[in-house]
């Protein structure tokens, strides 16, 4: 290796972290000098390209020093350690960029999710967002957003994304008729305020409760209103299927980039989501990726469950049309602290945050072992242009906690950034892969960890790009009036972290039908107070009282003590009677032995043709066979199409064998 390779690393530590390459000491880490895991990958990504040398996943960590990262490189670079894994597939450009592929594991997800296969699901999964706009020029907004948003479309070919109902994915050439997106204006200038204030609660309620539907249309809905004196408000609405956090925030910043410079040119993309998801359906084919499945499948069975909130309502008995909302900021000032504190006890703000919501969920749960799902940028190093790629990338993670009562809050984060360090090196399996698999063993349907927490704290910095606070005719963008609603299948309850305009943003998204509204108030509050805690400091040696038990005990069983002095004095009672990763109600037991009349043979010969797998045994399930959610789709589908019976996904997956199947067909027909 050449013998400024110390230099190299540090011209791109620098690049990523804002930087002198000369102020960056041999043993500082990447985590003080201010990484975190998502610049981690980043520059795992521009080491493959730079340097010609593929690192370990397990080898990007925040924790490394350059002298440290140095040697790695050199022993990789000569074939010394040969024995750690690098990421064993190349991304390539595919022949046919229009050609269907298939859909990522989450995607899937969403997808089962929006033809009502879950419980707590909903017509669309989607991200809706709604943000004032000031100094706006009326007459040039809307041409200016319509182009912006057209060039885009040329960029970027998810925007021009379709989904088959059979679940694949596919881009549509930019002249293809309706594959380009356009928005859509609604001109206020001349109303009243008593109009306004109606049509903006219509327009949120339209595009909060339906979202774009990419099996109809484009993955993505963008609107214009404008308000008298030159103010606006710009509304967005994106399909989690069709693209995640991370490319809503490439979305937003490149579409507003275009609006304010006519003359503005992307750089060009040399790899697109197809090209990613084509690499990653070989990855499923390598020894890496199989030992990835077989280190989560060990540890599955030592789990815990998720945190048994109290419930006022079945999941199975709730239709929700949103997701209740609590949010909240952390100052600028405030935020710059937290980051400060996190570094100089050398873990991540994202692995504090997941610590802190860990704590507030064991002492609503009343017990301090969960498992809890986290939601991943997980964008594998594949190519340099990938953090600049639209697609839906993102993938679930579990997550075991298990608190200790008796060590101070530092302690707890360390602890929890190490457990979370070890299973995100295992990350080419994702966390809907490894769910259906603790679904299985555990005999359910339901969601295994409900409870989610998603962190995109540190994204700003690993796009490498400023959110623009300007426009063009669009005006100026003024996040502090900000209005969102998130809804996702199969979550009961997520809490969410992100920066705003230099802000630490903190929000619960949650099936308000669920819980009681006290309890939930109590919970965000204490979680509020305990991040200020830890941004003025006094929160990390603390030793906050903790529940006795490890794991649920009975459903009355729950005690709960308060860590930081909050104005109310105690959770209010519990719900009575039902929690969080509570077994369904229990269905008839189905008989065994070979299909028993003309309709199940015929749903026999289908499963055996999607399944590839001999179906002898009625009450055999479908996932036993080897079925997952997605071919359950394919699968109701086709009957319905053969038959001319539909059949709800969900009623299919409460029975899913041929037996119930059956029987769900012969009711339809009553």
């Amino acid at each position: 290796m050449p013998p400024t390779l110390e230099s190299d690393l540090a011209a791109i530590w620098a690049e990523l972290l804002d930087l002198d390459p000369a102020s960056i000491a041999p043993d500082a880490t990447f985590l003080r000098l201010g990484g975190d895991s998502v610049l981690a990958v980043r520059m795992s990504a521009l080491v493959r390209r730079r340097l010609a040398v593929e690192l370990a996943l397990a080898d990007v960590t925040v924790e490394i020093s350059l002298a440290a990262l140095t040697d790695l490189v050199r022993d990789r670079a000569s074939g010394d350690g040969a024995g750690a894994r690098a990421l064993p597939v190349e991304i390539v450009r595919r022949p046919d960029p229009s050609a269907p592929f298939p859909l990522m594991p989450l995607q899937q997800g969403y997808f089962v999710g929006q033809h009502d296969g879950w419980e707590l699901s909903y017509a669309s999964a989607h991200f809706y967002g709604d943000l004032a706009l000031s100094r706006m020029d009326a007459d040039e907004a809307a041409e200016t957003l319509a182009d912006a948003l057209h060039r885009l479309a040329l960029h970027q070919p998810t925007l021009r994304a379709r989904i088959t109902p059979e679940g694949e994915q596919y881009v549509l050439p930019p002249d293809a008729p309706g594959a380009i997106p356009g928005p859509r204006v609604l001109d206020l200038r001349d109303a009243a305020d008593a109009e306004i204030a109606a049509a903006l609660a219509a327009t949120r309620a339209e595009m909060s409760t339906s979202g774009p539907n990419p099996l109809t249309g484009p993955g993505v809905d963008v609107r214009l209103t404008l308000l008298p004196g030159g103010r606006g408000r710009l509304h967005t609405a994106m399909s989690l299927i069709a693209m995640d956090g991370w490319s809503a925030t490439v979305l937003n910043r490149e579409l507003l980039t275009l609006a304010t410079d006519w003359n503005a040119v992307p750089a060009p993309l040399e790899v697109d989501f197809g090209d990613y998801v084509a690499a990653i359906e070989r990855l499923r084919h390598t020894g890496a990726w199989q030992a990835d499945r077989d280190w989560w499948h060990d540890r599955l069975d030592a789990f815990p469950p998720p945190p048994a909130l109290p419930l006022l309502a079945d999941p199975r008995d709730v239709a929700p049309d949103l997701m209740d909302t609590r949010d909240a900021r952390l100052a600028a000032d405030r935020w710059t602290a937290l980051k400060r504190r996190c570094a100089e006890h050398d873990v991540t703000p994202s692995a504090a945050m997941l610590t802190a919501f860990a704590v507030v969920l064991a002492r609503w749960a009343g017990h301090r072992a969960m498992l809890l799902n986290t939601l991943q940028l997980n964008r594998l190093p594949l190519h340099p242009d990938i953090h600049r790629t639209i697609g839906a990338f993102a993938a679930t993670m579990l997550v075991p906690v298990d608190l200790d009562g008796a060590a101070a809050f530092s302690d707890l984060v360390r602890a929890q950034q190490r457990t979370f360090t070890e299973h995100a090196a295992h990350n080419l399996v994702t966390g809907v892969e490894v769910s259906r698999e603790l679904a299985r063993r555990r005999g359910t349907v339901r969601p295994v960890a409900p409870i989610v927490f998603q962190s995109t704290l540190g994204m700003d910095a690993a796009i490498g790009q400023r959110q623009a606070t300007a426009a063009g005719p669009l005006g100026e963008l003024d996040f502090g009036d900000f209005y969102h609603q998130l809804r996702t299948p199969q979550v009961a309850l997520e809490a969410r972290f992100w920066e705003m305009n230099d802000e630490m943003a903190v929000a619960f998204s949650l099936v308000g039908e669920l819980f009681d509204p006290s309890e939930v108030d109590y919970a965000f509050a204490e979680l509020v107070e305990l991040i200020g805690a830890l941004a003025d400091g006094y929160g990390w040696d603390r030793v906050l009282p903790l529940p006795d038990a490890a794991r649920p005990g009975p459903a009355d069983g729950h005690g709960r003590d308060r860590a930081l002095a909050l104005p109310d004095a105690a959770y209010p009672g519990p719900a009575e009677g039902l929690r969080v990763g509570d077994e369904p109600r229990a269905e008839a037991a189905v008989a065994p032995g070979p299909p028993r009349d003309e309709l199940e043979q015929r749903i026999a010969a289908l499963w055996e043709d999607l399944l590839d797998a001999p179906v002898l045994d009625r009450a055999e399930t479908f996932f036993a066979l080897g079925g997952d959610s997605l071919l359950a789709v394919r699968a109701v589908a086709r009957l319905a199409k053969e038959t001319g019976r539909a059949v709800g996904v969900r009623r299919f997956l409460d029975v899913p064998t041929v037996a119930g199947l059956a029987d769900a067909v012969r009711e339809g027909t009553a």
